[in-house]
């Protein structure tokens, strides 16, 4: 036992030389490494190729979208937000998907205006995808299972909810749908309070 655990320690050592992140599951002296959400490549709403390292060193709010929800007037507060810390290394990325009751069944160009013409997003939105279900976007499988972002397993609850993804492209926080966009625990956050 004492042999297994001083190399799972020195495969953390040698795993955390890399700039990743590795957890040791003390149960079966498993190492799973840390994934970041930079690994990710995602279209724009307007069918451009982004790859998610290009916000390194930035914190990252992911939020699920929708149109005809009653949570949808949260769009200005987050435009607000953007607009507020832009320049403080912080961005939002927003993913329209219609999972819950049918509320974003508008195509891309759709639900750009109506982003635009009614709260004037300027903040990046990805293509409409799945955050739930079989056809679940990778992004989404990585947000919500612990194994990937070694932080927990959870599920999106509904439209609007918030991952907080720290300037290493770590998992930091889920926040949910109904938090306000300027609440203080996403402001602290962002100001590393």
């Amino acid at each position: 036992m004492k042999i297994l655990t001083l190399i799972s320690f020195t495969c953390l050592i040698m795993s955390c030389s890399n700039g990743q992140k590795a957890q040791i599951n003390s149960t079966n002296m498993q190492i799973t490494e840390k994934q970041s959400i930079h690994q990710f490549t995602v279209e724009t709403i307007t069918g451009e190729k982004v790859s998610l390292s290009s916000f390194k060193g930035k914190k990252i709010m992911v939020v699920n979208t929708a149109s005809k929800c009653g949570l949808t007037p949260q769009y200005e507060g987050l435009e607000a937000l953007y607009k507020k810390y832009q320049g403080s290394n912080f961005v939002i990325v927003g993913f329209p998907a219609n999972d819950f009751m049918s509320q974003e069944p508008g195509s891309n160009e759709e639900i750009a205006t109506f982003c635009q013409k009614n709260y004037g997003v300027s903040f990046p939105m990805m293509s409409k995808i799945s955050v739930k279900g079989k056809d679940m976007h990778p992004v989404y499988q990585f947000l919500t299972d612990k194994s990937k972002n070694g932080l927990e397993d959870n599920s999106v609850q509904w439209n609007f909810q918030k991952y907080l993804i720290d300037e290493n492209g770590f998992l930091a926080k889920v926040i949910g749908p109904r938090t306000s966009p300027d609440d203080s625990e996403i402001t602290n956050w962002i100001e590393g309070k």
